[in-house]
């Protein structure tokens, strides 16, 4: 989840449905009309009201995206998505996502921060038998996998196999391929920190919902919104510790 939600995407969006629109104005060709038959008073007239028109520039930018998203017909809310909801939910901001969108130059208060840790923590579920390692290569290919749960026109279809944990495009993992620099480095993630229970419990926590932690951070809520389930986060989990992964083999 991002800290802070831009809206210079929706502002642009704004500018190009201006253009469309004035683009698409319908002109009169002078023509006279030929005669047409009465009106069936047996069934309704059609709605022929004209959209009520919109005056983009008096719009807040929140209002402007509001408006784009959810009542411009911008998007297809009603499109299912691979966690069961649709996109009028993708696109819902909950409790954590509104309290982290902050306004340039904004600084999240302690009220605020407090609220989204406990929010986080809140939604925590640990596994039955406690949090346990699973397989190291199997966490390999997830960890390096971007696929899943993409919307708008070519949604992933993941019958042909599972969603990826995107890890790779935020972190550096194992040397034998080359990760992002948004997030810290994870590599030699075991070796260094070891496999105590409590670096155990930190590392789920950070994967399931890092802002029990880190209030407002980048880190997607692997756990928490159903990217990953209870053996993924193991075999993700198993890649970083697991002394035989190339992860710990620098």
């Amino acid at each position: 989840m991002l800290k802070k939600t831009s809206i210079a995407a929706a502002v642009a969006a704004a500018s190009a449905l201006i253009l469309i629109a004035g683009g698409c104005a319908a002109t009169s060709t002078g023509k006279a009309e030929t005669a047409k038959p009465a009106q069936d008073t047996a069934k309704p007239a059609p709605d022929t009201a004209k959209p009520k028109a919109v005056d983009y520039t008096a719009m807040t930018p929140t209002a402007l995206a509001e408006y784009l998203i959810f009542e411009s017909g911008s998007y297809d809310l009603n499109q299912p998505t691979q966690e069961g909801t649709n996109g009028r939910a993708r696109l819902t901001q909950d409790e954590i996502q509104k309290a982290c969108t902050l306004k340039k130059s904004e600084e999240l208060s302690d009220k605020a921060r407090e609220k989204v840790m406990a929010l986080a923590a809140a939604s925590i579920r640990y596994p039955e038998g406690g949090i346990k390692l699973g397989d190291w290569k199997k966490g390999r290919q997830l960890a390096w996998s971007g696929f899943g749960f993409r919307t708008a026109h070519n949604p992933d279809k993941h019958g042909p196999g599972e969603a990826g944990g995107n890890c790779y495009n935020c972190h550096q993992l194992a040397t034998d391929r080359t990760g992002g620099t948004i997030g810290p480095s994870l590599t030699d993630y075991g070796k260094i920190r070891g496999s105590s229970p409590e670096m155990l419990k930190y590392t789920y926590d950070i994967i399931y919902n890092a802002n029990a932690t880190f209030p407002c951070t980048n880190m997607p809520r692997n756990g928490a919104n159903g990217i990953l389930n209870d053996a993924q986060i193991a075999d993700i989990m198993a890649y970083l510790f697991d002394p035989e992964s190339p992860v710990n083999k620098h």
